[in-house]
């Protein structure tokens, strides 16, 4: 086959692996950003309490000091009836521990406190030593949280197959720290109807109504959630917004923007390809051109190998093919 009967075949090869790769770096950098934040064992309970019925309210716990001076990483750890585990861990400020202090977690010994929240709260004792702690929990939901969200709209109970899963909703708002302010303050974002996975969502990815207001005035009416949470992963904000408007692309869909922050299609690398000589660039232009990582480099030796200053010549270029 020739190298004109073999260009389309690359090319579209190329751009079906192009969109692959998209897809792939967006879902990756999405559970990168949840690990961040929580682990994600705790996600996955959280999306799917129903499947999860718990027959105690108690387990284990371990800790360890983090290197900031306020904060140590908490570990807990619950069994289900079938000898599976269910495990969180995340981050928590002193100051969120009643009865612990990091000199106490520091000399070691005996240690009794507890992490009391809105939706529950959950008791731990235990020891600590060299700044590592473990011991056992117990948790305690609070069912006037339960009642109070449901006049607001957010249902903990709905759908439940067991009554222990409520109770693994509560456990999770718990150590996430689920609010009924934290629930007035998103509804008044008038976003739409929320559900309860919303609330975690937005306590996780730290999601609040101004966050909310300030994404609808950049022009974006009708995001939801799932697009709210990768606004945060992709740091997608107003002044990102106004900085692709500057670059000459308003009015861009909510994805093209989310593009340009996993190619790193910056305004410096827009004025580097101008400067080549690549005017009239689109967004989907500019991505290209990040995939296949051509530069100001690349461009100089193509053109004095004679190769037209467009992207498709360049991409070919690049991929070595070269229409006849």
């Amino acid at each position: 086959m020739g190298a004109v009967g073999v260009y389309p075949l690359k090319v579209k090869f190329l751009e079906s692996s192009r969109r692959s790769l998209m897809s792939r770096t967006v879902w990756n950098r999405f559970f990168f950003g949840m690990a961040l934040i929580t682990s994600i064992a705790l996600l996955i309970w959280i999306a799917g309490a129903k499947a999860v019925a718990q027959n105690t309210t108690s387990g284990v716990w371990t800790a360890t000091l983090s290197k900031e001076d306020s904060k140590i990483h908490l570990s807990l750890e619950r069994k289900t009836d079938k000898g599976h585990r269910n495990q969180m861990g995340q981050e928590f400020e002193f100051s969120e521990l009643q009865g612990l202090t990091r000199e106490q977690a520091l000399s070691g010994g005996q240690v009794s406190f507890s992490l009391v929240r809105e939706a529950g709260r959950i008791d731990l004792e235990g020891t600590f030593q060299n700044g590592k702690g473990s011991g056992t929990f117990r948790f305690t939901g609070n069912a006037g949280f339960i009642s109070a969200m449901k006049t607001r709209g957010f249902d903990f109970e709905q759908s439940a197959d067991d009554e222990r899963d409520s109770e693994n909703r509560l456990f999770a708002a718990t150590t996430l720290n689920i609010t009924t302010a934290l629930a007035d303050d998103l509804t008044s974002a008038g976003f739409g109807k929320l559900q309860v996975e919303d609330l975690f969502k937005a306590a996780i990815f730290k999601i609040n109504s101004n966050f909310m207001r300030e994404m609808k005035a950049s022009g974006f009416q009708n995001l939801g959630m799932e697009e709210l949470v990768k606004a945060r992963i992709f740091k997608i904000d107003a002044e990102f917004v106004r900085q692709v408007s500057q670059m000459g692309f308003a009015n861009e869909p909510f994805e093209s923007l989310v593009k340009m922050q996993i190619f790193k299609v910056t305004p410096e690398f827009l004025t580097e390809m101008k400067g080549e000589g690549l005017n009239n660039l689109q967004i989907e232009d500019l991505v290209k051109l990040r995939i296949f990582k051509i530069d100001s480099d690349f461009i100089r030796a193509a053109k004095a190998d004679g190769v037209p200053v467009e992207v498709e010549s360049l991409v070919r270029r690049k991929i070595g093919v070269a229409r006849r």
